[in-house]
Order: C-alpha cells, then sequence, then structure tokens
C-alpha cells in the first residue's frame, strides 16, 4: 500500500542569490577505497564552491555504501566529507539527510557529531510557494516485492541487534563485499548503452508510476499537486513532465554522472557538475527525449 502520510516542512523563502542543492547516490567505498577517496575530493571541492550561496543541501540517501553504527566505532573512512558537513552544519547552513537503503544503519551519530537533520522516509517541502516530495526512493511505486520485504527485515531492532552482536570486522566485512558487489552490478546495467546515454522507460519505471500515483491522490484530496517529485536511488538523471503536472526529477549518482538539483527561484534544474572545471554551477543537463505511457 502507498504510504499517504508524508512528514511536512515549511522552509523559509530563500534569499536573493541564495541556492538550494541537492544531491544523492555517492555510494563512498564502491568499488574501492581509492576511487572512492577520488570521488570524495571531487565532492569536497563541491561543497567548497557551492557553500557560499547555499541556504540548504538536500543529500537524498546512499551517502555511504555501507553505514552501522556501533555504540563506539562507526566504518572508517571518508571522514573528510563527514568534516566537511560537519562545518556546513557549524555555518548555519541546513543539511539534511536522507537515510538510503545503504545507509539506513544510522543511530544517532550523523545527527550528534555531524549536525545534520535526519530523515528516514518521505519529506514534503514548500519553497517559494512550490510543493516538493522528497525521499530516497527505495520501495516506492509499484513491484520490487523482493526488496520490499527484504527492507522490513533491514529495518527490524531484532535484525539489527544480531549484526551488532558480530565482531566488526567480520560484519562490516561482510556487508561492504555484498553491498559493493550489488552496486556494481546496477553500475554496469546503467552505463551498458554503447552512446552514453541513460535508458529511461517511463512504463518500467516504478518511481515515476509512484509519483503519477501521488499526483492523482493529491487532486483526490483536494490538495496541489506537487511542482517536482525528487528522488535518488536509480541512478538515473531524470527530469521529466509528468502527465498530470508536475516534474519527476532524479538526480542521479556521484559515480558515473555527477549531477544534481538546484532550486533557485523558484525552479529546480537537473546539473551535471563539471569534474575538471573550478565552477559551483555546472551544466544543465540534457534530457533524454521521453514517450509517456498512454
Amino acid at each position: 500500500m502507498e504510504d499517504l502520510r508524508h512528514v511536512m516542512a515549511i522552509t523559509p523563502l530563500t534569499s536573493e542569490g541564495s541556492v538550494i542543492y541537492l544531491l544523492s547516490d555517492f555510494h563512498l567505498g564502491s568499488p574501492n577505497v581509492k576511487a572512492s577517496h577520488d570521488r570524495e575530493q571531487i565532492l569536497l571541492r563541491f561543497f567548497e564552491e557551492t557553500a557560499d550561496r547555499a541556504s540548504a543541501y538536500y543529500l537524498l540517501g546512499d551517502v555511504f555504501d555501507f553505514w552501522f553504527e556501533l555504540k563506539h566505532a562507526i566504518p572508517k573512512h571518508f571522514v573528510r566529507l563527514q568534516g566537511c558537513l560537519a562545518r556546513l552544519s557549524d555555518r548555519g547552513i541546513p543539511v539534511h539527510y536522507f537515510t538510503g537503503n545503504h545507509d539506513l544503519w544510522t543511530f544517532g551519530y550523523l545527527e550528534s557529531e555531524l549536525g545534520v537533520i535526519l530523515h528516514r522516509d518521505t519529506l514534503e517541502v514548500e519553497w517559494e510557494g512550490r510543493h516538493l516530495l522528497l525521499a530516497h526512493g527505495d520501495g516506492k511505486g509499484p513491484g520490487d516485492h523482493g526488496y520490499k520485504r527484504l527492507r522490513r527485515i533491514f529495518n527490524s531492532s531484532w535484525c539489527q541487534r544480531m549484526f551488532a552482536w558480530l565482531h566488526p570486522d567480520l560484519s562490516f566485512g561482510l556487508a561492504q563485499h555484498f553491498s559493493r558487489g550489488s552496486r556494481l552490478a546496477q553500475i554496469s546495467n546503467a552505463t551498458a548503452n554503447p552512446e552514453g546515454i541513460t535508458p529511461f522507460d517511463p512504463n518500467q519505471e516504478w518511481l515515476y508510476q509512484y509519483c503519477l500515483r501521488q499526483q492523482t491522490r493529491r487532486q483526490l484530496c483536494g490538495l496541489p499537486r506537487f511542482d517536482y517529485l525528487v528522488f535518488g536511488h536509480r541512478h538515473l538523471p531524470v527530469h521529466c513532465p509528468l502527465p498530470q503536472g508536475g516534474i519527476y526529477v532524479n538526480l542521479g549518482d556521484w559515480i558515473t554522472h555527477f549531477t544534481y538539483g538546484r532550486f533557485e527561484n523558484g525552479q529546480l534544474e537537473l546539473l551535471s557538475y563539471p569534474q575538471n572545471e573550478p565552477t559551483g554551477h555546472g551544466r544543465r543537463f540534457q534530457q533524454t527525449p521521453i514517450d509517456h505511457p498512454s
């Protein structure tokens, strides 16, 4: 059953010249530490270049390819990004952190040490009169019933306690092995097109179907449609108008696409961050033409 209730948050109007940035799916740790450290440096440069104009950052899940907090231990590596997020919070720039399917096992460390604002499910926000729906995106829409059952297991306190009883060298190692294997398979499928164009088929896209249902639900409830429905998870950069109105946005990833959302002056654009050109804005993402399902 689709979730019919969302947490509602109204963000103050952005001041003139300020921007809200949305990013997802860094998967630091995949495919290995060396490659992840290289991507981490690109992310640090992005945050450094955009912080002066940022009124908030929204990280829509899977920042780490694996994350689990024990009472006295967390996974090592990527402390530079953690320090960066802490500095942004210390400067008074809100950093909203959505748990994804790879980093859902967080139990207070990120909030207490980094100062992020944690979200575990869908968030509805209103910015400058625009209504947005934000979520990581895993388990949304029809289909994928196997994963939805697995997600309930991962979210069970019993499963979490059992995992915590294992020695970290064993539990963290196993989890990282399976997590990286799953991520590499998805990356391989996503980049299989020899022309470098990420395929997007609305008929097969569960999050697209989820967006259609959400817009219909809003209409039946007498509520304004969402102007933007924004997700991560799929590693597919998408900026696709919906037939009922509003736009489905998927933020892509910071593994192969390096794409992000920028909300400014009431509009949400999907941009590509140029890795070798120091600029805080980037290039506008070019959406592959979409044939809407009938």
